[in-house]
């Protein structure tokens, strides 16, 4: 479908640049104690502060219901995983059947002789045992007892005769129900370990009796075939979960531990999810009897695999998007906004859940890590913090009063690693912050320093768009190359770890990223733009990489390479020289890595929609369409881009309906929804894009309402073209506003003047987009 024209403007919208040091440059000490009573890190604080275009804003609500939110993984061959279907492998079901009937013939011999030994009463619990064994395909059985035995000499046969007849049993003696007499006990060996009375593990399965033996695997079933891959994999489906949840259920349920099983990427919790994981040996009837006991997760189109999934093997995710309560000046503001950002684009920002939504920011406990300010690292981990939970809050304080790690570590929830471990560490080893912090899990502690460099790396980009607009490259920039160089270049791995960090309140920080870059780009080359890279015309901002630093990374060629020395200079960091002799809390002994300045939306789609239920669900996930539930008709106006290079300058004509409730602010500048009656229809936005492995989908969103993501499960106001308060500015044709001040809107419809009727035809004819007109900005302040 063929996209409205429009002007557009790319003048970056920013505030005064002045990035704010992690803490005071002189002293370092004791600056977590004002750290640890902040306010929640804001965006201005992390360097975020630059738009791609001026294009003005309006108000919408993020996630009112998690539904508004969905997230599909997109895996390494550009598939999007979704939930299809419930039905077990081909064949697996006969195949299973075949192999209990053929695991029940091999022991005809073996029962017969058992029968001589022991008994016809003890041969048949013994061959009804062998068929549950057979039947349930590996599930934990409770353990036969056999008849009473007095006889020592005759028990140590029985034990001898499973010994070498059936090794995947496991055999000891316990007492009889009288309490004097001695039994024979049977139990299924799970590849657990089990241990015998003699404290022996019965690991293997050679020999077993059993006829085409196969060696024992601890790591699952023995009963496997050999044409089958290892790995079950399956499509986990889950609502308002994240993804250690929903593992941690289902693992529960089958009695096996959550790190059995292998995933590419967490997935946020507040959201409809699908996403590949993969397990070792488990049989798929197993997974599937679940889904009638699962509530909020489904499991799905099973496959067999040689290989199991690692973190970071996956192209990116799918989002779809829902705005709710849409509110603007006109519906051409909603438009111009909508495919503006399909056809601008964002800054590849790091989002604020990079850096904790806590009082405490990771990047300033990277900065004290990175100066081998041991305690002080402890101390901003620790101390008490704003906007926590209660409970939480007074375990901090009563720690930090009474050193009692016994009684915090009672309290502590379980989610909150970091604290957990150093408490531990520290509780055996008082005094010895740099081993308390090691250990914390190493893909945690690892999140600190590069939180650091993502604090950087995001102040840089802000300074590059700001300083040189969105036009083009300029000298000195740095990109990836293309062809053949001869110019000076430097390689990096682009292996960025994927992390879990936790809040007070028990929320994954990873709430919208696009998981982690892919291991398989080990080798990336990038160059420093010349004149003759200008004249020959071969690179556009798009191209524009940034270094995160790192002993393996260059800088730009330009006065961007001075905002990492700055920044880092205030804080006290050298990126040149370790100050300690502890490598993994070190930038130069780090690699280092390189992100694109720019993103844009993949597949990028919008529709404006028309409902009147809040509890509407206006996007259909994998179960509704697998189930075949059909939604109301909700389209109203729709949008495609990135479909065709003519699509882009085109004219569209759209048919519009609806309207919209108003949103009220009271006394405390506090924006909500008014009242509306159920009647009443109201506005959403629907967007639907692809992003590459490690962007953000809040930025994305914070560019199309230019609008600060500090907050984005509630209304997100925005003023003009950037929100009061958050970036202190506003877009050209409004004037200053206080915080209880908003834009003149008519509450009738609420889209204002302009809007008449939702209902009309109407074609847009504006100028075609322009990239590269980018208006010199402010001059900047004194450093």
């Amino acid at each position: 479908m063929r996209g409205a024209n429009f002007s557009i403007s790319l003048t970056p919208c920013f505030i005064p640049f002045s990035p704010k040091p992690c803490h005071p440059t002189k002293p370092f000490a004791n600056t977590f104690e004002t750290l640890a009573m902040a306010k929640s890190v804001d965006e201005s604080d992390v360097g975020i502060y630059c738009y791609v275009s001026s294009l003005p804003g309006f108000r919408a609500v993020l996630k009112q219901r998690y539904s508004d939110f969905i997230v599909n993984e997109v895996d390494l061959d550009g598939n999007i995983v979704r939930l299809t279907s419930f039905d077990l492998p081909p064949k697996c079901s006969k195949e299973e059947e075949r192999k209990a009937s053929s695991d029940q013939k091999c022991f005809t011999d073996e029962i017969e002789l058992f029968q001589t030994l022991a008994g016809e009463a003890n041969a048949k619990l013994l061959k009804e045992f062998l068929e549950k064994v057979a039947s349930t395909v590996g599930d934990e059985l409770p353990p036969i007892v056999l008849a009473p035995d007095s006889d020592k000499s005759h028990r140590t046969e029985v034990h001898n005769f499973f010994k070498t007849n059936f090794k995947f049993l496991v055999t000891d003696t316990v007492d009889g129900e009288d309490g004097n007499s001695k039994c024979v006990r049977i139990r299924f060996s799970s590849g657990k370990g089990v241990k015998g009375r003699g404290g022996r593990k019965r690991k293997d399965m050679e020999n077993s009796g059993r006829k085409n033996d196969i060696p024992f695997d601890s790591r699952g079933t023995d009963n496997w075939p050999e044409e089958r891959g290892k790995f079950l994999r399956f499509n986990l489906y889950k609502e308002n979960k994240d993804t250690h949840e929903a593992l941690g259920v289902i693992g529960k349920m089958l009695g096996i531990q959550q790190r059995s099983f292998g995933f590419a990427g967490t997935k946020d919790k507040r959201a409809i999810t699908t996403q590949r994981v993969t397990v070792f040996k488990l049989h798929p009837e197993r997974l599937a009897a679940l889904n009638c006991r699962l509530f909020g997760i489904k499991v799905g189109d099973f496959c067999f695999l040689k290989k199991g999934l690692l973190l970071g093997q996956l192209l990116g995710n799918r989002f779809t998007i829902t705005l709710r309560g849409v509110v603007a000046a006109s519906v051409d503001t909603i438009n111009a906004a909508a495919d503006g950002l399909g056809r601008s684009g964002f800054i590849n920002y790091y989002g604020l859940q990079r850096f904790g939504s806590g009082s405490v920011p990771t990047h300033s406990i990277g900065a004290a890590l990175l100066r081998g300010e041991w305690k002080t690292a402890v101390d901003l981990i620790l101390d008490p913090r704003d906007g926590e939970r209660a409970d939480i809050k007074e375990a901090r304080k009563k720690y930090k009063k009474t050193g009692n790690a016994d009684l915090v570590l009672s309290q502590l929830p379980r989610y909150l690693v970091a604290e957990r471990a150093i408490i531990q560490c520290l509780k055996n080893c008082p005094g010895n912050y740099l081993q308390a912090l090691q250990g914390i899990p190493r893909t945690l502690r690892l999140m600190y320093v590069h939180s650091y460099q993502s604090y950087l790396w995001n102040h840089a980009a802000s300074m590059r768009v700001r300083k040189h607009g969105t036009a083009q490259v300029v000298v000195g920039d740095l990109v990836f190359c293309k062809g053949p160089i001869s110019e000076k270049v430097a390689s990096f791995e682009s292996v960025e770890p994927i992390y879990e960090y936790h809040d007070g309140e028990g929320n994954n920080s990873l709430l919208d990223i696009s998981d982690v870059a892919l291991p398989e780009e080990k080798i990336q080359l990038v160059k420093t733009i010349n004149s003759d890279d200008l004249i020959s015309g071969g690179y556009t901002f798009e191209d524009v990489v940034l270094p995160l630093p790192g002993s393996r990374t260059i800088y730009p060629g330009n006065d961007i390479a001075g905002i990492y020395h700055d920044i880092s200079k205030k804080d006290g960091v050298s990126l040149t020289e370790s100050v300690h002799g502890v490598k993994e809390f070190s930038i130069t002994s780090m690699t280092g890595d390189y992100r694109r300045v720019f993103q844009r939306p993949i597949d990028y789609t919008w529709e404006l929609l028309t409902y009147t239920d809040n509890n509407e669900s206006l996007a259909k996930t994998d179960m509704d369409i697998l189930v075949g539930s059909k939604n109301t008709d909700l389209v109203t106006n729709k949008s495609s881009i990135n479909t065709s290079p003519d699509d882009k300058d085109s004219l569209q004509t759209r048919k519009r309906g609806g309207s919209d409730c108003f949103m009220s602010e009271d006394q405390n500048g506090v924006t909500a929804p008014a009242e509306c009656d159920y009647s009443d229809p109201k506005v959403a936005l629907k967007l639907g894009f692809t992003l590459p492995a490690s962007c953000y989908a809040t930025m994305a969103i914070r560019e199309l309402l230019k609008s600060s993501t500090l907050d984005l499960t509630g209304v997100l106001l925005v003023r003009g073209g950037c929100s009061v308060g958050a970036l202190g500015v506003c877009a050209p044709g409004f004037s200053s506003l206080t915080q209880t001040q908003s834009p003149k809107i008519n509450p009738s419809p609420c889209f204002g003047p302009g809007f008449s009727s939702l209902t009309q035809t109407q074609t847009q004819t504006q100028s075609p987009v322009e990239r590269g007109s980018v208006s010199a900005p402010p001059p900047l302040p004194p450093s």
